[in-house]
């Protein structure tokens, strides 16, 4: 049984642990906003998918726009610390490199279809929404960058450049794939795109201690 199937199965009114209850409104409110959007979600909807009244949803989440922005944190969040335990998966930077796009393809397939909140939201126009997803790029294009920089000695504004290119890449491919039904295997995706981007960083000199490279010479 899934969390959203317990939760349509405990009767209302159930008094749950504020933390457990705060997950479960949360659980349902990415539902509704995944298959709605911003703008068409209710605080009814929510509160009928979750199973509790409209006051026990006001209680932890004083309005739609706040409830919102709390996934939002969760699942950028979520995106980051991906990115970031790909780039600390090991030590060779091409591996590094496929490892960090597959976490975009990972995010990107994850039935819960949360991706769509931080990359295709309909709230972009809000200042508290833009800046959520701003932060997130720019966070998620610093560690690669960090890890550019280090293998490259490129100055730092290159660097970052460059990541900014990767992670752009990675979340727009991933979403095309996603969005077209593609045949293709992630596995195989992931290999195809890592080996295009690969070929474009491995062109810049190796900075620092050797062993880094590749089986053909490169990084």
């Amino acid at each position: 049984m899934t969390a959203i199937e317990q939760t349509q199965a405990r009767p209302r009114g159930t008094r749950l642990p504020r933390r457990a209850r705060r997950e479960q409104l949360l659980g349902a409110a990415q539902e509704v906003f995944v298959a709605q959007g911003y703008h068409a979600a209710a605080m009814d909807d929510i509160a009928e998918r979750a199973g509790v009244s409209k006051p026990v949803l006001y209680q932890h989440f004083p309005g739609k726009l706040e409830l919102y922005l709390a996934l939002l944190d969760q699942h950028c969040e979520s995106l980051l610390h991906a990115v970031r335990t790909a780039l600390a998966s090991t030590t060779d930077n091409k591996q590094r490199v496929e490892a960090t796009m597959d976490a975009y393809f990972a995010y990107v397939e994850d039935e819960g279809g949360a991706f769509r909140l931080v990359f295709e939201s309909d709230l972009t126009n809000e200042p508290a929404v833009r800046e959520r997803v701003d932060k997130v790029a720019l966070q998620c294009a610093e560690a690669i960058s960090e890890v550019i920089a280090e293998d490259t000695g490129l100055a730092p504004e290159h660097s970052m450049l460059l990541a900014v290119g990767l992670g752009g890449v990675s979340q727009v491919v991933a979403r095309y794939w996603l969005a077209s039904g593609s045949d293709v295997p992630r596995e195989t995706a992931v290999s195809l795109l890592s080996s295009l981007a690969w070929r474009g960083v491995a062109g810049f000199p190796l900075h620092g201690a050797e062993g880094h490279h590749g089986t053909d010479g490169h990084h």
